[in-house]
């Protein structure tokens, strides 16, 4: 009788596939005294603004407050700015011109109000002349600034306009509508306004 052959054993276990190896990755942790240190960024605004004092604030005046007095230094800076004049010693000769010519038209409390708001030196070349008995025209003011001063009528009438616009640009506009309401019409045009027709 022949020998049977026993066959090989077959394992029913599943197998086990290794899992693959995963490499270390070290990661290095930088302490706060180590990381670098970005510089931080200042951002500034383009737009310039007002000069302010320290210690001092910069603050908007109400509509209805009085604006600050106006020093005879800041009548003639601006007076020379507006009539492009060379030195302030002939800004300052203009101005007394203008305003002496202009105190003969003023009258009443207009007058008065408008000295106590000019410098003292402005006020003084108002005060000047006598209020005249007969309102000119605005052409006739400046030919009469021209005679006086032996000047052409358009130099005259430059002279006016830039001294007037001045102290139309430093002075409360209530005062200046004051005084351009006593005076015939034209005169607005020297104060550097429109020079709005009469009301109906």
């Amino acid at each position: 009788m022949s020998a049977t052959s026993t066959p090989p054993t077959t394992s029913t276990a599943p197998r086990t596939t290794p899992a693959p190896t995963v490499p270390t990755v070290h990661v290095s942790t930088v302490s706060e005294s180590t990381a670098p240190t970005v510089p931080a960024v200042t951002i500034r605004s383009t737009v310039p603004g007002p000069a302010r004092t320290p210690g001092t604030r910069t603050r908007t005046p109400s509509p209805d407050a009085p604006l600050p007095p106006v020093t005879w230094e800041d009548l003639i800076a601006a007076v020379r700015l507006e009539g492009q004049y060379t030195s302030a010693a002939e800004a300052g000769r203009v101005t007394r011109a203008v305003l002496s010519a202009l105190g003969a038209q003023v009258i009443g409390d207009e007058r008065v109000d408008l000295a106590h708001r000019l410098p003292r030196e402005a006020a003084r070349a108002l005060a000047s002349q006598v209020p005249a008995t007969r309102r000119v025209t605005a052409a006739e003011f400046v030919d009469d600034l021209a005679s006086r001063e032996d000047i052409p009528p358009a130099t005259a009438r430059w002279h006016a306009g830039s001294v007037l616009t001045a102290v139309a640009s430093l002075l409360e506009d209530d005062l200046i509508t004051r005084v351009l309401a006593t005076l015939p019409s034209g005169y607005a045009l020297l104060f550097g306004r429109a020079e709005l027709p009469p009301a109906a």
